[in-house]
């Protein structure tokens, strides 16, 4: 509970911690100011949204750090005056193309397995997990960008499992036995997107508590429960990209991202029906809501079922390259704003798109709602649909990965810190 500790809280003593979730999206900056009871729980006290410029951000990357920092901050405005208070810390969702997040699993056969685990080997395991984290998310994104010696840096990681001899454990220190396995979830970027973030908390004057991949925080904001063992495939489609995540056995085995959103489609529009961008924008919200006259309908879906494909086919390319050749989850949770075009889902169940991929069967696509977050409750109810789960999502994750202290979690925080990535 130290994370509580450390939080802002209003009248001190007994009251409620809280926090800010800022989802600076390619369309929106998005700010949900929560409340964490003692028992983790969170509810959202203020909502606030403000339209980003075309040139602000570019492909969920910031390109204005000055623009992004005054839209952020009305949109703050707006969720603090909507809560009636002003939390200092904040966490903030990182995205785009060069954000790689996978996870590494490291296997170790001891020489001596009667002896016990100690706390030193298991941080000298999880060392060399990371260093071969490190390694790949260098080639990855050297490879993707052609320059040498890119500057990458360590977003966040958490422990997915470990196991001793082929039992699952929570916390490997005192076990005996001869191979242990440990598998560890990270997210890098580029230092330059992850500087931009940090230089708009900075400007915003509020403490930075973590900066967090998107698609594995939407990844993470559903209940096992409702994920189940056989796992699951989370795509956010943003206004600048679409984030993709694969939870298989419990754990997020990897997130990809490419750069192509709703506002692309926009675009689109715009372009062939020779519109001003805000008129096309409105165009297309109205086609996904069912709204708007019925010409105007026609030629919205005529135009958008085209860039569907091109999209579904860039989603096709993902998938396989994050399954590894191994089966996918027959169960595909979609979000974000692009999602409430009827094309999208329709792209995904369709036997073009998953004929190709290794599904055991055809893949069941459902939209996911701000209700199905059994962590946080929201008080304004004003989030209500598809873009309103990633923002939620960065809350969870502030309160999840903050509040709890998994042994093993603590253990890659010792590492991590005299790695210094």
């Amino acid at each position: 509970m130290t994370f509580l500790r450390r939080l802002w809280q209003r009248d001190g003593g007994e009251a409620p911690a809280a926090c800010t979730a800022l989802d600076v999206g390619t369309e929106f900056a998005k700010a949900l100011v929560f409340e964490i009871a003692a028992d983790g729980h969170g509810t959202v006290r203020g909502v606030g949204r403000k339209r980003q410029g075309l040139s602000h951000m570019q492909s969920g990357t910031v390109t204005d750090i000055a623009a992004v920092v005054d839209n952020c901050s009305v949109a703050l405005q707006e969720a603090e005056e909507m809560a009636g208070f002003r939390p200092s810390s904040v966490v903030i969702g990182i995205a785009g193309e060069l954000v790689k997040g996978f996870t590494v699993t490291h296997d170790m056969e001891r020489k001596r397995p009667e002896v016990p685990i100690a706390e030193q080997e298991l941080h000298r395991l999880i060392d060399e997990v990371q260093r071969e984290a490190i390694h790949e998310a260098e080639r990855a994104i050297t490879w993707e960008t052609g320059l040498p010696n890119v500057d990458i840096r360590l977003v966040h990681a958490a422990v997915t499992g470990a196991s001793i001899d082929g039992y699952p454990v929570t916390n490997p220190i005192g076990f005996q036995g001869r191979h242990v396995r440990i598998g560890i979830f990270n997210a890098f970027a580029p230092l330059v997107h992850l500087g931009a973030l940090e230089s708009v908390a900075a400007a915003l004057d509020l403490d930075l508590l973590e900066i967090v991949a998107e698609p594995y925080a939407v990844a993470r904001v559903l209940g096992p429960d409702q994920v189940k063992s056989s796992g699951a495939l989370f795509i956010d489609v943003g206004g600048g990209t679409t984030d993709v995540a694969l939870v298989r056995s419990g754990g997020i085995e990897g997130t990809r991202m490419f750069a192509l959103g709703g506002r692309a489609f926009t675009k689109s529009i715009a372009d062939r029906l020779e519109l001003p961008f805000p008129r096309a924008e409105a165009l297309k919200v109205d086609y996904a809501r069912g709204l708007g006259e019925r010409s105007d309908r026609a030629a919205v879906e005529e135009i958008v079922a085209d860039d569907v494909a091109v999209w579904a086919a860039g989603v096709e390319l993902v998938l396989e390259e994050l399954s590894g050749g191994e089966l996918l989850p027959s169960r595909i949770h979609l979000c974000g704003g692009g999602s409430r075009l009827p094309e999208i889902a329709a792209a995904l169940r369709h036997e073009a798109f998953w004929r190709h991929l290794p599904f055991s069967r055809p893949p069941d696509v459902a939209l996911m709602v701000p209700g199905q977050v059994e962590a946080i409750t929201d008080a304004t109810r004003l989030l209500v649909d598809q873009q309103d789960v990633t923002p939620l999502g960065l809350a969870f994750q502030a309160i999840e990965t903050q509040v709890q202290d998994d042994p093993l979690d603590v253990a890659l925080r010792k590492v991590l810190r005299t790695m210094k990535v």
